[in-house]
């Protein structure tokens, strides 16, 4: 199975000027902890509500901060023809939870380790995943 059969097709995006008020807006609105941050359709970026909590609110920062000065630039991303199981993998290695699918440089979806851990084939690598991101380490995102 390949992420393009599992993965979210409508996905939200921010601009790296929009503020990160605009960015948690966009979380709750969208009950989802991170989004990704784009030029146009091109991803040059995440940001997490992790992102938000320790690299502005905990230092005090105003809620007008850019989601550049927040966001985590060194995104990990697959292409839509990658396997479920090597994703499940690379979310467990990198620690990350979401998963942004890019094709032609361009984001064109995003799979979540739960998407994973619901097709029946693959319940078995999404809770290898989970066990691995949940370790205390890295944490890329």
């Amino acid at each position: 199975m390949k992420l393009r059969d599992i993965m979210s097709k409508d996905v939200v995006s921010l601009k790296s000027d929009d503020s990160i008020e605009r960015a948690a807006q966009l979380m709750k609105q969208y009950n989802c902890g991170s989004i990704p941050v784009c030029t146009q359709d091109k991803l040059i970026g995440i940001v997490t509500d992790r992102d938000i909590a320790l690299r502005s609110v905990a230092s005090g920062q105003d809620s007008n901060q850019k989601v550049r000065d927040v966001m985590t630039d060194s995104v990990v991303f697959a292409s839509p023809e990658t396997d479920v199981r090597d994703a499940a993998r690379l979310m467990s290695d990198r620690q990350i939870r979401r998963l942004p699918v890019v094709e032609n440089n361009s984001l064109v979806g995003i799979v979540a380790l739960g998407d994973i851990s619901l097709e029946p084939s693959c319940q078995d690598c999404a809770e290898d995943a989970l066990s691995n991101i949940s370790k205390p380490g890295m944490n890329a995102w």
